[in-house]
């Protein structure tokens, strides 16, 4: 029996979810394996530019264009999955949490036992919790509390198992959702918002072009939609 095809991907942790969601039925119909790597954008990218193998990349949009205008993805293949937006996650069984306004967020913050976060550099909801946090005034006052880790998926991860009463996180909403252990507290409230667009594309030099082809479609078909939602994909613009 034929060794089955794997198709490589590069996704922002925000997709892993939906992905995983669809990969059986996918995997079957198409008598195909998935494979790859779900992490903070920026470390995708990184990884991509140095040669990893890839046929799909799932990134925000604004990045998908810019690979594309560097000849690393296929620009007329891309679509939009849908906006994803960054909340705040605290563990199962705590209290609610007020984000109301930014002066509840700022005392939510303040209170917290320990911020986890995923990587400040290169991760799309890590960059702008800084960004909030020296707007708020509290980068120096929290900076001792702040646990960050690689990518979204792994700070709540880590989130759900501590023991730490009062902890709380910051990520995008698909990857709070996904994962054991942590609830959705809710979103950041305005001027704080982010609303990311994510939108896949075939890689430059995809071995399994035809394959990365399919799954986009299955990714964005109108039958999928209540599963993005589900998974914390607001529709596209």
């Amino acid at each position: 029996m034929p060794e089955a095809r794997i198709l490589q991907i590069l996704s922002g942790g925000a997709a892993h979810g939906l992905v995983r969601k669809l990969q059986p039925a996918f995997e079957e119909e198409y008598g195909c394996r998935l494979a790859g790597s779900f992490g903070a954008v920026g470390a995708m990218r990184d990884q991509l530019v140095a040669g990893a193998p890839c046929d799909l990349l799932i990134l925000t949009e604004s990045l998908i264009a810019d690979l594309s205008a560097q000849g690393h993805a296929v620009g007329a293949t891309s679509r939009p999955l849908g906006v994803v937006r960054t909340g705040i996650a605290v563990q199962l069984g705590a209290q609610e949490a007020d984000l109301s306004s930014p002066a509840a967020l700022k005392a939510l913050l303040e209170q917290a036992s320990a911020i986890y976060m995923p990587d400040p550099a290169k991760a799309t909801a890590g960059i702008h919790f800084m960004k909030m946090l020296a707007g708020l005034g509290l980068a120096a006052a929290v900076a001792a509390k702040l646990r960050t880790f690689p990518n979204g998926t792994t700070a709540m991860t880590e989130l759900g198992r501590s023991q730490q009463t009062g902890a709380v996180g910051c990520t995008q909403v698909p990857e709070i959702l996904s994962t054991p252990g942590v609830k959705l507290a809710g979103l950041l409230p305005e001027p704080w918002g982010l609303a990311t667009t994510y939108s896949a594309a075939v890689c430059s030099h995809a071995a399994e072009a035809t394959l990365a082809v399919h799954l986009i479609g299955a990714l964005t078909a109108a039958e999928a939609a209540a599963t993005r939602r589900d998974c914390g994909f607001d529709p596209a613009r």
